[in-house]
């Protein structure tokens, strides 16, 4: 592999520097670095990030290969700057066993755009029952560390405290999708104004505030790990933020969707905003943007859930659940927090590499960028700025919610060990 000297990039968004990339290591961070044998990137100012890294990604592959694929939903996620992606379990057959997490752990490595690491079904087909192989899932070549029911919530009391008791064994987490079935049945967007004028059926805010309560105190109960799916509300918020003051090991993710987008978007009967949890109010995306910047959320993650057209075109009741969002998920970030001042670069490699490359464990990624480092990088042009056009995206599902919409920054290059998998905004 050669060398790369990417020139002038503002490393998080620092004073411009030189960065030498050897083989899949940065050899080399200053000013005025010798080009001498290697490949020249003129980076003109650019922001240079750690590579990306996702907890939450939807691949469907295996048995919804309609919707996305693992080459697909990679190329997406290099596309988006990211170099790492936590692939969910609900897939067909669910991601419940050794062999299935392997397969997907395998199907990764064979395509490369960024690491695939597979996490596991909390329970055995995801239906709440019966605790799945978490040990074996673990033991795997996959070597789990994740676990998670997603698009299910563990509703049972009973059995989330076992998951977290046999997790603790090996340091894994439970992400949770806090939804309290019985609360939101006929549930389809966010109970308040608007769904009283539409006469839909109104999907409460307590109905995810509850399972986070109960989570963290069982959490603190056993003494394991739990991450929240998803947060979308303010009142969700309050719960982290007193969990976290009593030393509970919570952490929480928040979705692009979530810090921009309200339910008054509803009004449109446009099912591309159809997602769970469902766009809520103007507050909670106000309460979501202040807790990500001071903290009490973690990271962003981007829920990315792609459906083939006929799942979102028709009518809202029919429709699926869910949005792409790899490859607007840096940008939606600028929009509504490095814009508006509430986070700089460095916290948003933070929040969106640092943090969840720790939680889920994945060695290699979200390291500094420093020398000695594997070289997992994206670079960024924070000054573009034009309308989404996902005709032009890697993903196989086009359901965004931001088509047509102006939004600012663009990935222009993405490298995963030195190898650049995005050059001039160009899949490689």
């Amino acid at each position: 592999m050669s060398k790369i000297l990417i020139r002038g990039a503002k490393v998080l968004g620092g004073e411009p520097q030189d960065v030498l990339i050897d083989g899949g290591t940065i050899a080399e961070v200053g000013s005025g670095l010798s080009a001498e044998g290697a490949e020249i990137v003129e980076a003109d100012g650019k922001v240079l990030l750690p590579g990306l890294v996702d907890l939450h990604t939807h691949l469907r592959e295996p048995g919804r290969e309609d919707s996305e694929t693992v080459l697909t939903g990679t190329r997406a996620a290099a596309s988006g700057g990211y170099t790492t992606v936590f692939a969910m379990a609900n897939t067909f057959p669910v991601a419940d066993t050794a062999g299935v997490v392997e397969q997907v752990w395998r199907l990764g490595k064979e395509h490369g755009y960024c690491d695939v690491q597979p996490i596991g079904a909390v329970t055995v087909g995801l239906e709440g029952r019966k605790l799945a192989e978490l040990g074996a899932m673990h033991e795997s070549a996959a070597g789990v560390t994740v676990f998670s029911d997603d698009g299910k919530c563990v509703h049972d009391a009973v059995i989330m405290r076992r998951a977290l008791e046999y997790v603790k064994a090996f340091g894994g987490v439970v992400a949770q999708h806090a939804q309290e079935p019985r609360l939101t049945e006929g549930a389809e967007m966010n109970e308040g104004i608007v769904s009283a004028e539409l006469g839909l059926g109104g999907w409460p805010a307590v109905a995810e505030e509850s399972i986070i309560a109960r989570d963290v105190l069982l959490a603190d109960h056993v003494g394991s790990r739990v991450h929240i799916c998803h947060l979308s509300t303010a009142g969700s918020v309050e719960i982290v933020r007193w969990a976290k003051s009593r030393g509970i090991a919570v952490t929480a993710e928040v979705t692009p969707h979530h810090l921009l987008l309200t339910d008054e978007l509803v009004r449109t009967y446009n099912p591309v905003y159809k997602v769970n949890p469902p766009l809520r109010t103007e507050r909670d995306v106000m309460a979501l943007r202040e807790a990500l910047a001071d903290g009490t959320i973690d990271i962003v993650a981007t829920d990315h859930a792609p459906h083939p057209h006929e799942d979102k075109d028709c009518e809202w009741a029919a429709a699926a659940m869910g949005m792409v969002g790899l490859e607007t998920a840096l940008s939606v970030v600028q929009e509504t927090m490095v814009d508006t001042g509430l986070l700089d670069w460095a916290g948003v490699a933070d929040r969106m590499s640092v943090k969840p490359a720790q939680i889920g464990q994945a060695m290699g990624h979200g390291r500094p960028v420093s020398a000695g480092e594997p070289a997992n990088l994206t670079l960024v042009d924070t000054a573009y700025r034009g309308p989404v056009e996902p005709a032009g995206f890697a993903s196989r599902s086009r359901n965004t919610p931001y088509e047509g919409r102006e939004l600012p920054g663009r990935v222009t290059h993405t490298w995963l060990r030195g190898k650049a998998t995005l050059v001039d905004g160009k899949l490689t």
